[in-house]
């Protein structure tokens, strides 16, 4: 198996720069429209920060976050506005945070940094969260609904449901590709920063997306995960977007009327 192309999204969509590019420019359009509350402070870290959008009528309902994706190794939040574009149609408000990169620090502390995240908006709002992300985020969205928090001294249900999108669950493949040179995992962290392998104590929801045509990779690891969760008893349910590759199946998010975003307000609805 080649895992190293199985792996690398950007060599499977060569029109991956005008995507990006996209991206930024609809986020940065999207700041301009809407009522928007940036950088608010949820660590010590340089880039513990969320952004917050906020409706008129998210207020009382689930708090969504959206965590953004790169590898764990680049990108940062300005460039994901837009993906609360969706969903504050529908009357939900959204938090977008940024975190630390590798190899800056190692996976396993931006999975705390995430919790560390959770945890404030938690505290600061007061309301139960639906966390979403896309790539690496659609990991470490994974990784927020499987934490027990009860060994935080919170209630067990914080987080009430995962919407990972594109996401890797289980690390270990990556230990054989080229990107391993910035994350550095080893056996041992792979082994602690996947989410599939974690045990459940605890009930939430899950729907689990990824594009049709991506990667046979990434189709095996989110049809695993959403087989291991229901496996478990949870409610968890697996969805290929049709024609979407690993970066276009994100900017549905950014459209009221799109299936995915359908899909995660139903989820949200769901839980509330």
């Amino acid at each position: 198996m080649d895992l190293p192309r199985l792996y690398d999204n950007r060599a499977a969509v060569p029109a991956y720069p005008a995507i990006i590019e996209g991206w930024a420019r609809d986020a940065a359009n999207f700041r301009n429209q809407h009522a928007f509350i940036p950088d608010r402070i949820y660590g010590a870290r340089s880039r513990n920060r969320y952004d917050l959008v906020q409706g008129p009528d998210g207020t009382g309902r689930p708090l969504l976050v959206f965590i953004h994706g790169g590898y764990w190794r680049s990108m940062e939040k300005s460039s994901f506005s837009h993906m609360a574009a969706g969903c504050l149609a529908h009357g939900f408000d959204m938090a977008i945070p940024e975190y630390t990169l590798c190899p800056e620090v190692p996976l396993p502390d931006i999975v705390d940094e995430m919790r560390q995240c959770c945890l404030h908006l938690w505290q600061e709002h007061g309301r139960p969260l639906v966390v979403a992300g896309h790539s690496a985020g659609g990991h470490l969205a994974a990784c927020m609904a499987a934490t027990d928090w009860t060994h935080y001294r919170q209630p067990p249900d914080l987080v009430r449901a995962a919407f990972p999108i594109s996401g890797i669950f289980d690390l270990r493949p990556l230990l054989a590709t080229p990107i391993n040179a910035d994350l550095r995992l080893t056996s041992e962290l792979a082994l602690v920063s996947s989410p599939l392998l974690w045990p459940l104590n605890h009930r939430f929801q899950a729907k689990i997306w990824v594009g049709g045509i991506e990667t046979a990779e990434f189709l095996r690891q989110s049809a695993t995960l959403a087989a291991a969760w229901k496996g478990l008893g949870l409610a968890a349910s697996y969805h290929e977007a049709e024609g979407a590759d690993h970066f276009s199946i994100a900017s549905a998010l950014a459209d009221p009327a799109s299936e995915l975003t359908a899909s995660l307000v139903e989820l949200a609805q769901a839980v509330a």
